[in-house]
């Protein structure tokens, strides 16, 4: 295999990756700019999205690490050339991970209530997430899957057919969402925030029905599941233990900001709405280079090729963070007028511009912290990347938000322990991987 890594190669696994990563943010981004919109009851249907899409963010992303796991196994196997021993691993991967989505389902849909009364909601912000909610988690295995099979397709370093599958999803969504949320004359009634998660959901079926489609017929790796399971199973799970322990630290952090801020009251919970997924699409967009640092690492660990390990490292450090600038200079460019695309209410737009600067400045941190993410999970080290995120969001982040809250700075302060948890997540791992690395590559 080639050992060089050149800026069209990254690119060429960046530039996909970075479409389709974006695809879930933009889910839950159209809702809060249609819903935002609506006619009547916009700030508290608005708050309630926010709510909703956290806690569904903290399931995906403790559930979705499944991408992860199965990428950087599949990415070694490829490196090392014996991609035959783990062609059933993905399946066996989805039907563990479906298999406790629809678990989730059965364990959280009775309890809506109580479990957004824990971020604080109430009166109508609670009865419109309890709504939301009962639609939109019946998307979730569909997510599941589509998260492994995108995980498969980054192993075997293709990221051109998630692409194609996000953008049809993403495409379909805002259709959807304008159809079923204000209706269409008298085809269809307008159903406003179960609108919405109605098409959320229809999005995420169709992404599924792609995602099979492609696996299938652009790969020969099979869906259907063949026991026993394979040898390689065992650090899968391992894996995913440890990254849900990781996922869960980091959801924490999500819990703390959301409930603060609906605490705080609903003009600032719709603000923190549109500031927080705003910084989820930022994340996900510089996630791009987070993914090939993932997949090539994966592949040149398993190859054992260090030195060029290290100059990939160099390589998405620089262009993970002039993405982060760039997206930093267009937030700048056009500052007030994102905010428009979501509400016209004037206090959430005046909080919401307040703190959406804390958001663009911290863009460049979050590249290293994500690039370096994504190259720790493309090697499999999925310890290290757990304890790291423990320490940041135990000792770094909570502190932070409740001496804040102390000082009653509100979403300022949820902000600035979000920056300083993004320092304490990257600094860490760019000096674990100099010290491990650097004396590998000039021995090897």
């Amino acid at each position: 295999m080639s050992t060089a890594i050149t800026l069209k190669e990254i690119n060429k696994l960046a530039i996909p990756a970075l479409i389709s990563g974006v695809s879930e943010p933009l889910l839950s981004l159209t809702d809060a700019a249609i819903i935002g919109n609506m006619d009547y009851d916009a700030t508290e249907s608005l708050a309630a999205v926010g709510i909703v899409t956290t806690f569904m963010s903290m399931l995906i992303w403790v559930l979705g690490q499944t991408r992860s796991a199965i990428s950087s196994i599949v990415s070694q196997y490829l490196g090392a050339n014996k991609l035959d021993e783990v062609k059933n691993l993905p399946a066996q991967a989805i039907f563990l991970i479906t298999s406790l989505s629809v678990f989730i389902i059965i364990a959280t849909y009775p309890f809506a209530v109580q479990i957004f009364r824990l971020y604080n909601a109430s009166d109508l912000i609670l009865n419109y997430s309890v709504d939301y909610y009962h639609i939109r988690v019946f998307g979730f295995p569909f997510t599941l899957f589509n998260i492994a099979v995108f995980g498969t397709f980054r192993g075997l370093q293709n990221t051109y057919y998630p692409m194609l599958i996000a953008i049809i999803g993403a495409v379909s969504n805002i259709a959807l969402d304008i159809a079923l949320v204000y209706g269409i004359s008298d085809i269809i009634p307008a159903m406003h925030i179960k609108g919405a998660a109605y098409a959320s959901v229809i999005a995420q079926l169709i992404m599924a029905l792609l995602s099979a489609y492609y696996i299938l017929k652009k790969t020969d790796i099979p869906l259907l599941v063949r026991f026993p399971f394979n040898p390689e199973i065992k650090r899968f799970v391992i894996m995913i233990l440890n990254l849900f322990i990781r996922t869960i630290a980091l959801n924490v952090a999500l819990y703390f900001g959301t409930s603060y801020a609906t605490k705080y009251g609903t003009n600032y919970i719709a603000a923190y709405t549109i500031a927080i997924n705003l910084w989820f699409l930022g994340a996900f967009l510089i996630d791009g280079y987070a993914s090939a640092g993932n997949i090539l690492s994966g592949k040149l660990y398993g190859a054992r090729y260090y030195k060029n390990l290290i100059d990939l490292s160099n390589k998405l450090i620089k262009y993970g963070i002039i993405v982060g600038l760039i997206i930093a200079l267009i937030g700048g460019l056009f500052y007030y007028r994102i905010g428009h695309i979501f509400t016209d209410d004037k206090d959430v737009l005046n909080k919401f511009y307040d703190i959406f600067w804390i958001i663009l400045a911290m863009q460049p941190l979050c590249a290293l912290a994500f690039i370096f993410d994504g190259v720790f999970k493309g090697m499999g080290k999925m310890k290290y990347l757990r304890n790291v995120l423990l320490f940041s969001t135990l000792l770094v982040f909570i502190p932070v938000i409740l001496w804040t809250d102390r000082l009653n700075y509100k979403l300022h302060g949820i902000f600035i322990a979000f920056t300083l948890w993004i320092i304490a997540r990257g600094l860490p791992l760019i000096i674990k991987f100099r010290k491990t690395f650097k004396p590998l590559a000039q021995n090897p």
